[in-house]
């Protein structure tokens, strides 16, 4: 196999007490329990991104498949999910980053592309999470004046909030303090969500199911529509949330899954169906511009989401904060000696400057998670660790075994060319129809 070490992040291998390696990192490995990691990617999945899911997943399919592609992406999603936590560990090491196991595996070449899709990813998924803070706070701007402010400017707002909690919760580990907290508010919003849209739903008599537009258009937003289900169920970055898990870490980090896709998957597809079957294929991009109710439950339900969300996001970051961490910091220091504190705050200005910039610019909710869920989130999640398996086991994985690993790699990589040409073609869309100036 190639040698792990791709660069100097991954130099410094120090043993542990296990009897395996882990890389040299400016972040804390195997200090977290299998429940605290099963409940952060609970709340983290049942972030505000399920406001839009409802419009983003059911509305281009229908009932019959959207759910289930529901349940058919789900299902795929966990399977893909439980392969790769088995391959934590591999000849004596541990790898705590996604493009270190690939670089073990396949060499330099891999590792970059690994890198290049993973933090795209990240990058992609930060910039939605600032979009719809922004929204949030725009939302309940709107119920208290007549001429609410440019979402431009709630854009800035969540992104320097986002950038705070960033740096004095510098890490996975450092959030355990945040989870009940966090976790109340994603009660609060599900709960209240659900109430009003089970009222709306029972009232609203005018309810139009049917997937409109050509049959061109049909196929490019039913695939879109797969995207954004895998988005929901997956993150791209299972071996560093992995890093955290105690050991047995395998065993601890598919106990995690579990959770996942059990009770946080009942709540985000919950939500998501409820939507559609409340409005309809006309339901809103972002569910709270359609409710009905009591001013103070608008307030209330994206005044949660966007609490909660400042936690959310940071989970879906934090292997990008790593990479620079690790690098910029002195690792011999404590996360928060003066060095080590200004190289942070350099290093967080730098990424949320970056998304704040460019979500300002280019505001499209939907094209966002479509994007980073076909571009890379296909490969990361259902090419790789096959393709990994593939190598370690060889012909000792049996014909059948081999033929399997094959035809996942073969039919992701199909899909992942079908939904990446789909989002292209809606951002190209979007972008020909959109108006900076224009008041969003």
């Amino acid at each position: 196999m190639a040698s792990s070490s791709m660069d100097t992040e991954a130099a410094g291998q120090e043993l542990k007490g296990g009897g395996y390696t882990v890389a040299a990192t400016a972040h804390a490995v195997d200090s977290d329990s299998w429940q605290q990691v099963g409940l952060l990617l609970v709340i983290g999945f049942n972030c505000a991104y399920v406001l839009s899911f409802s419009n983003l997943m059911m509305a281009p399919l229908g009932w019959s498949w959207g759910v289930a592609c529901l349940l058919l992406v789900g299902a795929a999603a966990w399977y893909a999910n439980w392969l790769l936590a088995g391959l934590h560990f591999i000849d004596g090491q541990r790898f705590i980053r996604y493009r270190d196991l690939m670089g073990f595996v396949f060499g330099r070449r891999i590792y970059y592309t690994t890198y290049f899709l993973q933090f795209t990813t990240l990058l992609l998924c930060n910039m939605g999470f600032i979009l719809l803070g922004a929204r949030a706070l725009k939302a309940i701007n709107v119920e208290f004046t007549q001429s609410p402010a440019r979402l431009q400017w709630f854009i800035a707002a969540t992104g320097i909030i986002y950038f705070a909690f960033a740096y004095f919760v510098p890490t996975i580990s450092a959030m355990r303090n945040w989870l009940a907290t966090s976790a109340a508010l994603t009660l609060a919003y599900d709960v209240a969500l659900l109430a009003i849209l089970i009222r709306d739903g029972k009232s609203n008599k005018q309810k139009d199911y049917n997937v409109h537009g050509s049959p061109a258009e049909k196929v490019f937003n039913a695939l879109g529509a797969v995207a954004a289900i895998l988005v929901c169920n997956t993150s791209g970055l299972l071996p560093e949330i992995q890093s955290t898990v105690r050991e047995p870490a395998v065993r601890g980090m598919r106990r995690a899954l579990l959770l996942q896709y059990t009770a946080g998957a009942a709540a985000y597809y919950g939500i998501s169906v409820a939507g559609y079957w409340a409005y309809g294929s006309a339901v809103s991009e972002y569910l709270p511009n359609e409710l009905g109710g009591p001013r103070w439950a608008a307030v209330l339900i994206n005044a949660t989401a966007f609490l909660q969300s400042i936690v959310s996001q940071h989970l879906f970051a934090v292997p990008i904060h790593e990479a620079m961490d690790t690098r910029l910091q002195r690792l011999e220091e404590g996360m928060f000696s003066r060095y080590n504190l200004t190289r942070r705050f350099l290093a967080r200005g730098l990424i949320f400057g970056f998304n704040i910039f460019v979500t300002a610019l280019f505001p499209f909710m939907g094209d966002f998670v479509n994007l980073f869920g076909s571009f890379a989130l296909v490969p990361l999640t259902f090419m790789f660790p096959s393709m990994v398996v593939l190598k370690i086991k060889g012909k000792s994985g049996g014909r059948w075994g081999r033929l399997w690993h094959w035809g996942v790699i073969i039919f992701s990589s199909v899909l992942c060319i079908a939904t990446t040409a789909a989002a292209v073609r809606l951002i190209f869309n979007n972008a020909r129809i959109y108006h900076f100036f224009a008041d969003m």
